[in-house]
């Protein structure tokens, strides 16, 4: 095993960037205001966006990580045919 079997390609740069914006907007998703006592109950907290679309989202764009970190491309001397 050389030194080029475990560098990183383009491809998985790109997938890892979408994967890190994903997990970005996820958190920002479940931003929103928070429940005080001087300022009342507030029922966003439990909204959907905040407790189901946005872990969601986190979710996904972490698994898409792991692709990103495992996806190898093939090679052009695997794909041509002899």
């Amino acid at each position: 095993m050389d030194k080029k079997d475990f560098a990183l390609g383009k491809i998985n740069y790109i997938i890892c960037g979408a994967a890190f914006l994903l997990v970005i907007i996820g958190f920002f998703l479940m931003t929103g205001p928070a429940t005080t006592i001087e300022g009342g109950f507030e029922a966003d907290i439990f909204s959907t966006r905040r407790i189901v679309v946005a872990p969601m989202t986190c979710f996904v764009g972490f698994l898409l990580m792991i692709v990103g970190i495992l996806y190898k491309a093939k090679s052009s001397d695997e794909t041509s045919v002899k």
